[in-house]
């Protein structure tokens, strides 16, 4: 088992800085660090040996995609210790206890996984009954901000041993509240893993006691589909009995039951079914908007000289990345522009 030995090898430690300054490295504080790199280094790993390692403050800033959000940012050094406690404890340790389509930040995993799961899933349901099912769209109200520490310790003790190791998750997690005893912060290495497996106890819920086959989590998103309307009321009272008795949150509005033929908004996309059992992926009515706007601008950018050819075509073929995976002919059009290299 991955201990506290883990987070404190000089190795390891390096490697994490190689990690963290990955397409960061020539931030001011990443060359700061790098100029002493080996001082630096040795000096967290005697922190952490001596058990005075704390983590420090975070600087705070707001993204508006693809909805406004205060991110919190923790130091340089803090994120190269993150990515040593994640890459070397969390990520082994936690990603076997998941469910299979428990899918948000891990290796081989991720949005587009869950699409597909959800689709596969939607033609299970239409071979079985057609288009007689339904759907329970649920979401948890700021998250996030409201996962109880306690709890999280808790359940992090049935994993991880050692007074050290759990001395430090338990500074890392107490590093922020946005409450008393509450809340991980958005920017977080950490939080992101902390995140995934604090609903774990409600995925083995619904697979296990419940016995839904059909159900897929992205972070605090997700999804069950059953053809009894009836039966998934009656999931979404133990599922809200679980939540907010056991693991002290709450559903919000935007949990509820629909039809399948509705379709399903889910991480940007709308799926829905046909008459026929195929699945179709569109971008919601909101995120194509936002992606056609973004795309007439980098044209504009570049007709008008602002970026050059290899950055446009850089930036095009990462919107082709996303939109490979839905039914957007219109807007892949227009991500696979061929502008002719300018001279001069």
């Amino acid at each position: 088992m991955p201990g506290y030995e883990q987070m404190t090898s000089f190795e390891n430690l390096y490697w994490a800085h190689r990690a963290a300054r990955r397409s960061k490295r020539y931030k001011r504080e990443v060359i700061s660090f790098e100029l002493r790199l080996s001082e630096n280094l040795i000096d967290m790993q005697n922190q952490m040996l001596a058990q005075e390692y704390r983590p420090g403050d975070y600087q705070c800033f707001t993204i508006y995609e693809p909805k406004e959000r205060l991110i919190y940012a923790p130091s340089y050094r803090d994120r190269v210790v993150q990515h040593c406690l994640c890459d070397n404890i969390l990520a082994p340790m936690l990603d076997r206890r998941l469910i299979y389509d428990n899918s948000a930040c891990r290796f081989g995993k991720g949005t587009h996984f869950s699409l597909y799961r959800l689709s596969d899933f939607m033609r299970r349901q239409y071979k079985e009954s057609g288009t007689r099912g339904y759907f329970l769209k649920c979401d948890i109200a700021k998250y996030f901000e409201n996962i109880n520490h306690s709890v999280l310790l808790t359940k992090l003790r049935r994993v991880f041993s050692g007074a050290p190791l759990l001395e430090m998750l338990g500074r890392v997690i107490d590093s922020y509240q946005s409450a008393p005893g509450r809340g991980l912060p958005l920017g977080n290495q950490a939080s992101q893993w902390f995140a995934i497996y604090y609903l774990d106890s409600l995925d083995r819920l619904v697979k296990e006691r419940l016995g839904i086959r059909w159900y897929t989590r992205y972070m605090d998103d997700f999804i069950l589909i059953h053809a009894d309307r009836g039966y998934l009321k009656e999931c979404l009272a133990a599922m809200t009995e679980h939540i907010e008795g056991d693991l002290g949150l709450r559903f919000n509005a935007k949990t509820q039951i629909h039809h399948l033929t509705n379709g399903i908004n889910y991480l940007g996309f709308h799926l829905y079914l046909t008459d026929s059992g195929r699945v179709l992926r569109r971008l919601t009515s909101r995120r194509r908007a936002e992606i056609r706007k973004a795309l007439e601008a980098l044209h504009l950018q570049h007709d008008g000289g602002m970026i050059s050819e290899r950055d446009f075509q850089n930036r095009l073929a990462s919107y082709r990345g996303h939109l490979k995976h839905g039914h957007e002919q219109g807007l892949m059009k227009l991500a696979t522009y061929k502008a002719t290299t300018r001279e001069g």
